[in-house]
């Protein structure tokens, strides 16, 4: 039973009891809001909220929603200082931001305790996925503000797990050759382009012992996941986790991503943020830190609004025997964009881009942008990709193979093509010949430029 599982009483625990904790740890934790963060004490105030009224999970629905803009607004430089902060500084042991691509970079502060619940999170995840004791795993995250390769450092220590911190996967591939390592952290291009790199240097992916691929940081197409558990002989786990705290993970049946229901609360609301969606549906992540009755934080947050969105598969137990619910992996939001009345996501293009016959041309590597303007008559989205070798890249194949993918069930988007007024170009480059190779950061691989 141990061996199966990180934490056995909680990730089993019946679907009452588990209820019960949650309410439990909701009722404290609106209290430590009130009793210790300067912003939730104002917040109640001018809202007319009373603490000791929020007794149950669904009382967080009469609870105004917050958001990434909130945080920002309530430290410096708009504030003297940082009203989210719920320690004295004596307690606050790191002190991280989040990435800033959306504006100035929320700080958080998290105690020693924080970092305990955020192991605990990923020691959970890395069980469930069958690593433990002798497994050897390299790291290609940042080890910077963020908290993920840190927390995942700290977790593999709970575990008995050994981790090589290289924090990108550009490393020499002789730490594969020296360590023999079982597993690899990484984004789907970075665990791409690693194997494109050993197998030019006559290291085949599928016999350097790796058992197992992590994916983080981005959502991602199930046929890209496909192709890349294809190249490494092994399967591909995926991971969800922010500064924020949320830290979701798949199992070994690979059917969704477990929610750590007694360390977070996620609620799935619809697009306005005014109600819960039934399960099966998608909506908006909106999570609320859970604090064990007792316990100190040095940053919660309630009804916090990710701008990403998900489904929620189930709440019943899973074949694994974990009874926490499962979600579908989260998409942000701002990787969404409507044509003809239709949203579509980064995701569904990297889907149409990684149909398995396509591989056989290209790289994995693509970017799309959209222009025009409906209102004026049409819109273009143009789709570049990269081929192995753009002499004999078949781009017919590859086109009708991307229209079929992209366009299944989008019925109005699929009419607007068929009727000209929804264009899609194609363009295929050579290595290194994408826009998106020439800019520092992490890239955007689809731009709406109308």
């Amino acid at each position: 039973m141990s061996q199966a599982y990180y934490n056995p009483e909680i990730e089993t625990m019946d679907r009452g009891e588990l209820d019960a904790l949650i309410e439990e740890r909701v009722r404290y934790t609106v209290k430590y809001a009130a009793e210790n963060s300067p912003f939730y004490r104002k917040w109640f105030e001018r809202h007319g909220v009373k603490p000791g009224d929020i007794k149950a999970h669904e009382d967080l629905l009469e609870l105004p929603v917050i958001s990434g803009k909130t945080i920002r607004e309530n430290q410096p430089p708009e504030t003297d200082s940082f009203l989210f902060k719920s320690v004295d500084w004596k307690d606050v042991f790191t002190i991280h931001e989040t990435s800033g691509t959306s504006g100035t970079p929320k700080g958080f502060f998290l105690t020693w305790e924080d970092w305990e619940r955020y192991a605990e999170k990923y020691a959970r995840i890395f069980t469930s996925q069958g690593f433990g004791s002798g497994d050897r795993v390299v790291v290609c995250a940042s080890y910077g503000m963020n908290v993920g390769a840190n927390t995942m450092t700290l977790a593999a220590s709970q575990i008995g797990m050994a981790i090589i911190p290289e924090g990108k996967c550009t490393f020499p591939l002789r730490v594969i050759e020296s360590y023999r390592p079982t597993g690899i952290v990484g984004s789907v291009f970075k665990l791409l382009n690693l194997a494109r790199r050993m197998r030019a240097e006559g290291l085949e992916p599928q016999e350097s012992g790796i058992e197992k691929l992590v994916v983080g940081g981005e959502a991602f197409a199930e046929e890209s996941r496909n192709y890349l558990a294809e190249i490494w002989g092994c399967p591909v786990y995926n991971i969800y986790g922010s500064t924020e705290g949320t830290m979701c993970g798949e199992c070994s049946e690979i059917s969704g991503l477990h929610v750590p229901e007694d360390m977070v609360h996620m609620d799935v609301y619809d697009p306005r943020i005014e109600n819960f969606v039934p399960d099966g549906e998608c909506g908006r992540v909106v999570l609320s830190t859970l604090l064990p009755v007792g316990a100190k934080a040095g940053n919660l947050l309630l009804n916090y609004d990710t701008e990403d969105t998900t489904v929620v598969i189930t709440r019943n137990p899973c074949p694994c025997g974990r009874t926490h619910m499962k979600i579908m992996t989260p998409q942000r939001e701002a990787e969404t964009v409507w044509v003809a009345n239709t949203p579509f996501n980064r995701v569904d293009v990297e889907r149409g881009v990684f149909q398995r016959g396509n591989m056989d041309y290209l790289t994995g590597e693509y970017e799309a942008f959209l222009y025009g303007d409906e209102d004026e008559g049409e819109v273009t989205l143009r789709v570049s990709m990269e081929c192995e070798n753009p002499e004999t890249c078949d781009r017919d194949f590859i086109k009708e193979n991307f229209l079929r993918a992209f366009l299944q069930y989008r019925l109005l988007l699929s009419r607007a093509y068929d009727e000209g007024f929804f264009k899609i170009l194609f363009n295929f480059t050579g290595h290194k010949g994408l826009e998106l190779h020439k800019i520092k950061g992490r890239p955007k691989r689809l731009v709406d430029r109308r």
